[in-house]
């Protein structure tokens, strides 16, 4: 477990699943013929594990955001299986345990079903024994800090989870954000996140961001910052008959894409994004 102090705003911990072996902490990123590394991504609102097939659902499940459901932990495991595939996973809207899981921590649970070494929760609305509400990262690869960041806005429960590997100019920096549902609140917001990520020359944001790549909001980050959405539209939501694109992976110039895709892999409202990336031989991964 890797224990970093940073401000703002709290003590963050990597936690390891206890089912996983130790030694996977030693898990490169993939090395291709001719010496090239290719490094795999995905995000995705996950709904806390409820599976979505029309609009219908939101009413007919609405009971499944209150109360325990063993179907939930049956999709989960499909979850799991599609996900196990990649080497650093962005999950939105999940669970640390609370009455509607069981108290069992959806990340954790998703952490050792796919096979990740490291996981990290980040608790942004705590409901109490009603919910404990938020995002989860899974990687395999050993972080060098992890930091949680509270998200301006209208409404206090949105929160960024910044995740370094590496050090100084040569370190990738991974942040995973879920956005207002508000436009001003948006806007608030990825301007912190320009403020995070201006520091880092190879650095990665993904996550739900509730709005389109040509939306003033996303203007106005790409204008204040050296990211780039680097693939064409790609519709994620409803994962029923998806016409939106909110769910997005942005990179820096320097991080070279090798292919960017959406999943159709209908297990929640929305639809997963995968990316895979060519890193270049400066970027140092390991500790």
């Amino acid at each position: 477990m890797v224990k970093t102090s940073n401000s703002p705003p709290s003590l963050a911990k990597w936690s390891v699943p206890s089912d996983v072996p130790i030694s996977d902490a030693d898990h490169l990123v993939d090395e291709e013929e001719g010496g090239s590394r290719r490094l795999r991504l995905l995000s995705y609102n996950v709904q806390m594990g409820i599976s979505s097939a029309g609009p219908h659902h939101y009413f007919t499940n609405i009971w499944k955001h209150v109360l325990p459901a063993s179907c939930r932990f049956r999709n989960l495991d499909r979850i799991a299986k599609l996900i196990s595939d990649f080497d650093i996973v962005a999950l939105q809207e999940l669970d640390a345990g609370s009455h509607r899981t069981g108290y069992i921590d959806l990340t954790e649970y998703l952490a050792q079903k796919a096979g990740f070494p490291f996981w990290h929760h980040q608790l942004n609305r705590d409901l109490g024994q009603i919910a404990q509400h938020g995002n989860g990262i899974l990687s395999r690869l050993l972080p060098t800090a992890v930091t949680e960041h509270r998200l301006p806005g209208a409404l206090p429960g949105r929160g960024a989870l910044m995740v370094r590997y590496g050090h100084g100019e040569s370190a990738l920096v991974v942040l995973l954000i879920h956005l207002a549902l508000g436009k001003r609140s948006r806007l608030l917001q990825l301007d912190y996140v320009a403020e995070l990520v201006n520091d880092y020359r190879y650095a990665v944001v993904m996550g739900d961001m509730n709005c389109a790549p040509g939306s003033p909001e996303m203007r106005h980050l790409f204008g204040r910052t050296r990211l780039c959405e680097p693939a064409q539209e790609l519709h994620t939501f409803p994962s029923w008959r998806p016409n939106r694109s909110i769910d997005h992976i942005l990179v820096t110039p320097e991080l070279q894409v090798r292919q960017c895709h959406v999943l159709n892999q209908a297990y929640s409202d929305h639809l997963p994004v995968a990316m895979e990336l060519t890193l270049p031989d400066e970027l140092q991964l390991t500790v």
